[in-house]
């Protein structure tokens, strides 16, 4: 067992957790690998059933969903809010693979010649889904109901950092179903090495987190050729053009997706280019609307920014900001704090606008992941595409044009997995859509049906023509 401490607390310890090692790691393996004949035997109809029922109890017990919202900020940091929308969306991600059961019992059919051919899908098997810990319980709507639904069996590894909340939810949800469908463990790689992706039994690992973890988990993968999803980090670039609509409801946009979970977000804004025409205009609006940001403990409904979730976070974050100092660029921390105790005590960083940097200086090179952000100008169309581009990432993007031609043109140049209009981040996210990155920041998908695919294997199944239809 061990601590898990209130980040904008440290000292305060807000539960305990069982530290798994390997071999809890492979009786987790293979509790799911005994599950799955009978699980996956299931008709898609049947699984739904199950899974609705499994949900049930979390929906009807609003007290038991406040008192796991409340436990989930003191661990993990953010914001009440921020804690109710990651509930409803898992909420909602649950919902949708479950409502796909009769599309994912519909059978492509080809008749001959040269053959008759059944093209059906089948599930992979046991599949091992390991979880950061800066948005678990959403990312667990990402990974868990569309395996469990298309008939895999999971095994799913907690962020050691934020595991308390994550691991109830799942519990509630394993209790309704067989056992050995569901298996969760809570541990750092070190403690548990790379048994969840080399276990032969294992037949489908879907990863998010850092691209040097996603590229380890790439070799050790090779040796037995798993399936592989790879979510990884991202470096999003906004595009502000020079017609864009900047009124205040806009600009509380582009703050939120820059600042919510105080960055902590793989999709959100971590670079901005703004047209030279509005530069001045966006800097003053932003940074105002910036500059009404409450930070401090999570629990208190006057905070609108909670704290960093981790030290080793915080001080990657510093280090930019203190890089961006040093090297001549216009630092300027905004945002009120509502104790200043709490402030120095925990791992907390007011929001940073960064302003005349160099466009290859470390902070928009790099994933700052934290309440930093760096704006630039630009003055061509082209120029706008070829810097948002011009990164080893390419998770999400966004434009934003009042012209909706100019909007689709300049979201299909950027090479980026997914590209919003006129918003950015989790709170214009459409989970119907599929989600990933290019270059660096992935391999696969999850979301909509194509994340559904992941979990899955083509079967081709033909005869003579004429001979089955």
């Amino acid at each position: 067992m061990y601590d898990v401490n209130n980040p904008a607390h440290p000292t305060e310890i807000v539960g305990r957790a069982a530290l798994a090692n390997q071999d809890d790691v492979r009786d987790a393996i293979e509790a799911a690998h005994r599950a799955f004949p009978a699980w996956s035997a299931m008709s898609y109809a049947e699984r739904a059933e199950r899974l609705t029922a499994a949900a049930a109890p979390l929906a009807a017990d609003e007290t038991r969903l406040q008192e796991l919202i409340h436990l989930f900020t003191r661990e993990h940091g953010k914001i009440l809010r921020e804690s109710a929308i990651e509930f409803s969306r898992f909420g909602d991600r649950f919902a949708w693979p479950v409502a796909q059961a009769a599309r994912l019992a519909e059978d492509e059919k080809l008749s001959g010649p040269p053959r008759d051919t059944i093209i059906t899908r089948q599930p992979r098997g046991v599949a091992s889904q390991i979880v950061p810990w800066n948005w678990p319980i959403s990312l667990l709507g990402v990974k868990a109901p569309p395996a469990l639904m298309t008939g895999n069996t999971v095994v799913i590894k907690l962020a050691e950092q934020s595991p308390l909340a994550p691991m109830q939810l799942l519990k509630m949800l394993a209790d309704g179903l067989p056992p050995g469908v569901i298996n969760v463990i809570a541990s750092p790689p070190s403690e548990i090495g790379d048994e969840m992706i080399s276990n032969p039994l294992v037949r489908k690992i879907s990863f998010t987190g850092s691209i040097n973890a996603g590229k380890h988990i790439m070799k050790v993968a090779a040796d037995t050729l798993k399936a592989i999803t790879l979510e990884l980090g991202g470096n999003d670039a906004a595009l502000v053009f020079d017609d864009a609509e900047l009124d205040e409801e806009a600009i509380r946009r582009f703050v939120n997706g820059s600042f919510m979970t105080a960055g902590q977000i793989c999709m959100a804004v971590k670079r901005i280019y703004v047209h030279r025409s509005r530069y001045d205009e966006f800097v003053e609006k932003f940074s105002q609307e910036v500059d009404r940001i409450v930070v401090g403990d999570g629990t208190d409904p006057s905070v609108t920014m909670g704290p960093l979730n981790n030290e080793r976070q915080l001080k990657v974050v510093q280090s930019l900001i203190e890089d961006s100092r040093q090297s001549g660029a216009t630092v300027k921390e905004l945002g009120q704090v509502a104790d200043e105790t709490t402030y120095r005590e925990g791992y907390f960083q007011r929001p940073v606008v960064i302003t005349d940097c160099d466009p290859n200086s470390r902070i928009v090179q790099e994933e700052q992941f934290g309440p930093v952000v760096p704006i630039l100008p630009f003055d061509t169309d082209d120029e706008a595409i070829q810097r948002a581009n011009d990164t080893e990432f390419g998770l999400c993007s966004s434009v934003w044009t009042a012209d909706r031609d100019r909007a689709v043109s300049m979201a299909r140049r950027l090479e980026a997995g997914y590209t919003y209009i006129n918003g950015h981040g989790p709170m214009a996210q459409d989970h119907r859509g599929p989600f990933g990155g290019m270059k660096q920041s992935g391999i696969g998908r999850v979301l909509g049906f194509e994340g559904m695919n992941e979990f899955m294997e083509p079967h081709s199944i033909s005869a003579p023509p004429g001979w089955l239809f």
